[in-house]
């Protein structure tokens, strides 16, 4: 059975290519859905950019599709693109990704 953690594992490989940061570690993934249909197991990924304006918004996009899609048993990925909750470093991002980015709370 395909879960939530194995799409994120997947995810974890695709990165902000300004921030080079893994959009995983950066928080920008705010939801995993998989879904078992006829043709196949279908995630469903909620996701942000770090800015409205970003300017790799299709690059980042495209390659978390087809990151999703080298999930073993995932046959169809949809990347739904939010804008809401907006996306502020110092919530979503994880330990690691703040220090990269000189973050200190």
């Amino acid at each position: 059975m395909v879960d939530k953690e194995a799409v994120l594992e997947k995810l974890d490989d695709v990165e902000d290519p300004e921030l080079e940061l893994s959009i995983v570690e950066l928080g920008l993934v705010y939801d995993v859905r998989i879904e078992t249909k006829e043709e196949g197991n279908h995630a469903e990924i909620d996701m942000t950019l770090t800015s409205p304006g970003c300017p790799a918004a299709a690059e980042i996009m495209a390659a978390t599709h087809r990151a999703a899609l080298k999930t073993e048993g995932i046959d169809s990925v949809h990347v739904n693109l939010v804008w809401t909750p907006r996306w502020d470093p110092k919530i979503h991002a994880n330990e690691d990704a703040k220090m990269d980015m000189g973050i200190w709370d």
